[in-house]
């Protein structure tokens, strides 16, 4: 028999391409979204790429109404997507963090209990590791927040790893993302933020396709080649690939932390020069003061996740950027 994943969030950017996997892999997928960063008209997206069709309830996690899901379908397995993600909302609104990322984790887990449900795939973030002490990152790199978004998944992290402490029978992966782009190949799912995007490829391609007048790079004079910013980007569906890994490995996982990312950064130039290769068109951009609690490197050792989950990325660049340019032009 089929199992039956419930996936948070599932209407949004990572969870609309992992809803696509889990159907193309015979999954029955029950999507939970609030729909307040995501749109309904996803799921028919879904449909036209499997011929198959996910679930839906337009609930917000952290209400008692998300029992109705657990009472309605036997839950097999959650993968937990459903997180505010904004660094800059989170410094003004940090309550709104606290309550929906933490308050949805912990009400998650309550109905989970309640309905013997024991198998979690939660969606962390390399945020936890603050300002990088040394580089690549590894999963032993200590945790330190520079913000309430970091502090946040820091906490949710604590509250699963007391969760199997407490309970071994629990089957728990901690996945921590670096930097997620790209779209399916399809062109028919990919990311769009409600308005102005907060990260860097939605932005570009946003300029890329005359919808934005430019580019605003925030920091020039890093510690790096050329004095922008350099980030591990992954390609959306290598980081699906890594939550399937995950899901068919969790018996073996005890509460793991585990990096998902390529193992190679990229610098900010570098993905405004791969736009503009792919694209064919120059992309302006100009040169901003840094943001508070931006760091100059940020890349992952992935050693990890080819030892326990036998994953690792295989997508570049180039890759990612086509994708994205696919994705919005269509």
């Amino acid at each position: 028999m089929n199992k039956n994943i419930l996936l948070t969030g599932g209407a949004g950017y990572i969870g609309s391409h992992m809803a696509v996997e889990l159907l193309n892999n015979n999954y029955n997928v029950i999507i939970v979204d609030n729909l307040i960063n995501s749109d309904k008209s996803v799921l028919k997206n879904i449909s036209r790429i499997t011929n198959k069709s996910a679930k839906f309830y337009k609930i917000d996690i952290c209400d008692d109404e998300l029992e109705t899901v657990f009472k309605e379908n036997k839950i097999d397995a959650v993968i937990h997507f459903s997180a505010l993600k904004a660094v800059g909302e989170s410094i003004e609104k940090p309550e709104l963090y606290y309550k929906n990322n933490i308050g949805g984790l912990e009400n998650v887990l309550e109905m989970m209990e309640k309905y013997d449900c024991n198998d979690i795939v939660f969606s962390s973030s390399a945020t936890v590791y603050g300002k990088p002490e040394y580089l690549p990152i590894d999963e032993q790199h200590s945790l330190s927040a520079i913000n309430p978004y970091g502090e946040t998944k820091i906490a949710c992290e604590e509250i699963l790893g007391a969760l199997y402490q407490e309970n071994n029978s629990y089957n728990i992966a901690i996945l921590r993302y670096f930097n997620p782009i790209g779209a399916h190949s399809s062109g028919l799912i990919g990311e769009n933020p409600q308005g102005l995007p907060n990260n860097l490829a939605p932005f570009v391609g946003k300029v890329a396709i005359g919808e934005v007048e430019k580019v605003s790079v925030f920091g020039d004079n890093y510690d790096t080649p050329d004095g922008t910013g350099i980030r591990d980007y992954i390609h959306i569906m290598d980081l699906i690939s890594g939550h399937m890994q995950a899901l068919k490995n969790i018996n073996n996982l005890q509460c793991d932390s585990i990096n998902l990312g390529t193992g190679k950064g990229y610098s900010v130039l570098e993905v405004i020069k791969a736009f503009e290769t792919a694209s064919g068109k120059k992309i302006p951009y100009e040169i901003c003061p840094p943001r508070d609690g931006d760091v100059a490197q940020c890349y992952a050792n992935c050693d990890f996740a080819k030892q326990k989950l036998n994953w690792q990325a295989k997508y570049g660049l180039d890759d990612m950027v086509s994708s994205h340019l696919n994705w919005i032009k269509k």
